[in-house]
Formats: C-alpha cells, structure tokens, sequence
C-alpha cells in the first residue's frame, strides 16, 4: 500500500472518529433536554420561581381617630421608604454617592454606615418618603436600592389636639396618648402576597394576595374639636400672657361624662418632636398632673355639712376674728374677718375658718366618705394611660389640723379631670357618671350607668350655694359671667410645695364650674400653675378663662340662653 493511501485511510478514520463524537455530544444534549423536559421539570420550575417569586408583607391601614362629629383628628397617608442590600453595594462606592445624592444625604456618613452593614442584606436609607419622590430615586436604576410601602401618620390639628391624641411611632405603632391605649383596635392586621421580583428585587409584577391585610378600626373621641380649639386657645392666651409654669383645662358634658375638650400648656408639635426642649411638655397634664384642689373642695365639705343635719344653708359660722387656732397651727382667711356666715356665705366668701370648723364637727370619717364618693382618691378609669388617682389620706390618727386643711383642700391631690368629674356629680344632681374620652354608642365605649351618690335634695342646695358664688346680686363675684347663661361655680387658690415647704409667692389659680346653672350641659375645670405677677388668685386668673370658654361653647352647642335681662330685650327691640 502505497503511502498516499494510507494517509487517506487515516483521514477518513479521524473524520468518522470525530462525526462519530458530535453524534453522541448531540444525543447526549437531546437525552439531557428530554431528561429536564419531562423528568425534571417540576423540580427546575420550583426552583426558578423560589429564585423569582417572593412573599411581600402588605401593611395594614392605621385606623383613622375622629372626633364626635366624625371631624378627621388623626390619619394614615401612604408614603414609600427607601432600603438597601448593603451586600450588593458595599464595594461599589459611586452607586453610594450616586444614591446620597439623590436623597440629600451625607455622602460620607451614607458610605460609612453601608460599610459597616457590608453582612447586611435590608438597610433603611430613608422612611417615609412621598410615593413620587422614592419613585424618582427608584427610576435612576441603581443596583441594590429598593422601596417598601408604608403609610404615616398625620394629625391635621397639629399641637391642638397633640396631648390627647398622643403619636404613634416610625413604625406606626402608638406610643404616647390614645395612640397608645388603643393601639390593638388602630393598628389593623397585615396581610401577605406572592409577587415576581426581577433580578434587582423589583417587583413586576403581582401574583396572588395570601393574606388579604385587615384595616385598623376607626376610633369615635368623644372630643368635640369646635370645643377643643376653642378651650384650648383660651387656656394659651391665658397661660402666656400670665407666664405661668403649665396651665390645663377640661369640658365635660354634664350628662354622659363625656370629654369635650382636655387641653394642656405648654403643648407640642405632634409631627416634629426632635427640637423639643422640654419633654415634660408631652405630658396630658389634666390626667397625669396631680395638685391640691384649695378651696374647689369647699362645696364638698358643704355637702358633708348638710348630710350630716347638723347645718342647714342657713346656719351661722362665727369667723371672728379671721384667725382661728388648731391645735399649735393656725386658720387665717386671708388676712380678713368675715366675722358671722352662713353655710353659703362660707362658699361665696371662701372662707378658710368656716370650711374648718364644719369639717371639724362632722368628723373625717364623714368628710373623706363624700370626697370618695365623688371620686377623688380614685383612677378616673377613662382609658387614658399614665392617669393618677391622686392622693385620698387615711391617717390612722386623725389630727385636728389635718382635717381643718383637708376642709379646704390641702393635704390631699387631685387631677383636673378628676376635679372635672367630681364636679359633674354636683351639675348632675347627685348622680355620678364615668368619665370617658370616647363618644358613647362607640363599640369600645362601653355602657356604664349613672350611680347616685349624693341625696337629690342635697344637691340643689349645694348648686344654690354655688349660683351665689358668682352672682354679684347675692355677695358674689362676676368674673366668671357669661351673658345671657346661668352659671355655677367655685375658686381655688392654692400654695404651691417647694423644697421647704409651702413657696410664699408660687400659687396654683383654678376655677371649677358648669352652666347653664338651671339645667347643666357643660362641667368647665380650670388650673393655671403658678402664674407670674401681682395677680394670683383663681378669680383673676382662672374664672376669666372659665368666662370665655363657657360662653364659646354655648354657643356651639345651641344651648338656649337662660338668663336674658328682660330689660335689656326691651332696649333692643326699641333701636
């Protein structure tokens, strides 16, 4: 065999050798295709989409807060927050930059926290954004930079309605106020979907909803913000212009024990806390703060004088001569001698001596059991958290000076909404209602009934007592008037505790009354703490306040005037 042959039988070996193997490479390839087609095909899907599909938490819709009338107090608007995979960018310092950038933020500072979550696959870069804002940051494409939605929380009446509302966390949940005690009913329950993310973790596209999320339940105050705003511009024009330490306020409706108003100085801006100096002005101070009531105690003192028959409204209690000796102590009546009074003319003229020598002939077990009937000494039970029951003594050896001052309300503590409902006993004619800060018929209200705690007789005397207070007519002052309404009510004036005792020149001005006199609809309770100046007492400080607040609501509430001038009508109708 020639060698030109056997070159070409060679050749034609290697040329079979090599058909021979793309053959088998492609049977191969079509054996492997089969193989994943028909064999391995639910496995490769399952494990395609868990590398695709995803389980994304819905967010549940806060509850909206409302006041009566169903006027929006707190809301939840949508918003978008910004997160990164710190684990995809950690190395790429340009798509930081880029990312700060965009966001107006540090350049530097962002780097350095990316750094330092390098481990880390979820970081917050910004909360809360406006959907069209992340939106744009999301449209520059960058590699691992996502957004998340959420909602935010939005309180439309701002510092108005901050100390009862409370807030709510970056997380939305409540953390301060209503928020707070009713966070499980605001708060909803989220839900879950299934979603295709593409390969920067976007969503594109949504599949199906697993768990549909439940909404948050809207939450009925029994605030009524015509009121609110009202009560509390008084209180912080008042409170400014007395430059007093704090001041609160709280209207309730007589009848149901419903909070109309609670507003407190100084407040605070719900939506910005971080320049806040003083964070005891986050503090509801109507429920939390506690005093000594001073002489807005003396109408209870009256009730236990006249249930214990040992006085009548008219009854004389000798004041001569304006001090009185207890024990090593001694009871002054300001510097003044009322010299003989009537049980009503120890409230209108406030008297210290009076209140005294009735309190001690009716003894403390008598006293304390009216001040515990009406509520003091005990937690208002109206929801609001932090609120303090205050301080009811019980001393196992009573002193004659303790009881003398407790008379006339020191020695004890109070809040402003507990004085609020002791109060509405009074204007409620003998019965005592609940306090609650939600409208009634509201499913987390509850239904208490009225519970009579004081003889219907008595309190009519009482509440002409309290008529004579503040009728000029009847030896009374007029700066608690409010034209063309009755009005009822008493003045407190009370010495502030310091370090060593009583301060000589630091008082707690108050006033706590209702209207109209003759069929009550509002209790008003009035505390300014420690006003600046010559004027001081709860008739020049507090009452004026009361005045105008009262009167304001009257006129909301389209109560019928009940005490015009007949006199004054003829003049008008004459122009």
């Amino acid at each position: 065999m020639s060698d030109s042959q056997t070159v070409k039988r060679f050749s034609s070996w290697r040329l079979a050798l090599v058909w021979s193997a793309l053959a088998l490479a492609v049977l191969a390839l079509l054996w492997k295709l089969l193989t994943l087609l028909l064999v391995d095909r639910d496995f490769l899907q399952g494990q395609g989409d868990a590398r695709t599909i995803r389980i994304e938490p819905l967010v549940a819709h806060r509850g909206m807060i409302t006041d009566r009338n169903g006027e929006p107090l707190a809301i939840s608007t949508p918003v978008k927050s910004i997160w990164i995979n710190p684990r995809e960018i950690a190395g790429d310092a340009n798509v930081v930059r880029q990312l700060a950038r965009s966001l107006q933020l540090n350049e530097d500072s962002l780097l350095a926290s990316v750094q330092a979550s390098a481990e880390r696959e979820f970081l917050y870069v910004r909360r809360r954004m406006p959907p069209a804002e992340a939106d744009a940051v999301l449209a520059m494409s960058l590699p691992g930079v996502y957004s998340r939605q959420e909602y935010q929380r939005y309180y439309p009446q701002g510092e108005v309605t901050a100390h009862v509302l409370g807030f709510s966390n970056i997380d939305d949940i409540g953390q301060e106020g209503l928020e707070l005690a009713f966070d499980d009913w605001l708060k909803g329950v989220p839900g879950r979907q299934q979603v295709i993310k593409d390969r920067r973790g976007r969503i594109i596209r949504q599949l199906d909803t697993i768990e549909t999320a439940q909404p948050g339940n809207t939450l009925a105050l029994s605030i009524d913000f015509r009121i609110q705003n009202l009560a509390y511009k008084e209180l912080k024009a008042e409170f400014v212009h007395r430059d007093a330490r704090a001041a609160s306020a709280v209207v309730l409706d007589a009848k149901t024990g419903e909070v109309l108003a609670m507003v407190n100085q100084p407040s605070f801006n719900p939506h910005n806390r971080s320049t806040l100096a003083d964070f005891g002005a986050l503090r509801n101070r109507s429920v939390t703060d506690l005093f000594e009531p001073g002489s807005t105690l003396k109408p209870f003192t009256a009730i236990a004088a006249l249930e214990s028959g040992l006085y009548n409204r008219e009854t004389i209690i000798s004041t001569h001569p304006g001090r009185m000796r207890v024990g090593r102590d001694v009871v002054q009546d300001r510097g003044q001698n009322f010299g003989d009074v009537t049980l009503e003319g120890m409230l209108v003229n406030s008297s210290n001596i009076a209140s005294a020598k009735v309190a001690l002939a009716v003894g403390h077990e008598a006293l304390r059991d009216i001040l515990l009937r009406v509520g003091f000494g005990e937690n208002p039970a109206s929801g609001f958290p932090g609120e303090r029951a205050g301080v009811m003594p019980n001393h196992r050896i009573w002193h004659d000076i303790e009881l003398a001052t407790l008379s006339f309300g020191y020695g004890m503590s109070t809040s402003t909404l507990q004085l609020a409902q002791a109060y509405s006993v009074i204007a409620n004619g003998g019965l005592r209602v609940p306090v609650t800060l939600l409208k009634n018929g509201n499913e987390m209200a509850g239904a208490s009934e009225p519970q009579r705690v004081v003889d219907a007789d008595i309190i009519a005397e009482v509440q002409n007592m309290l008529e004579a207070v503040v009728d000029p007519a009847q030896g009374g002052f007029d700066g608690a008037s409010v034209p063309f309404y009755s009005i009822a009510g008493k003045t407190g004036t009370a010495r502030v505790v310091g370090a060593s005792g009583y301060e000589a020149n630091l008082h707690n001005s108050m006033f706590a009354g209702y209207a109209p006199a003759d069929d009550p609809r509002i209790v008003v309770i009035i505390v300014v703490n420690e006003p600046q100046g010559a004027q001081h007492y709860g008739s020049q400080v507090a009452a004026p306040v009361f005045a105008r607040i009262a009167a304001g609501a009257m006129r909301l509430l389209e109560v019928t005037p009940d005490a015009i001038d007949p006199s004054r009508i003829m003049t008008l109708s004459a122009r």
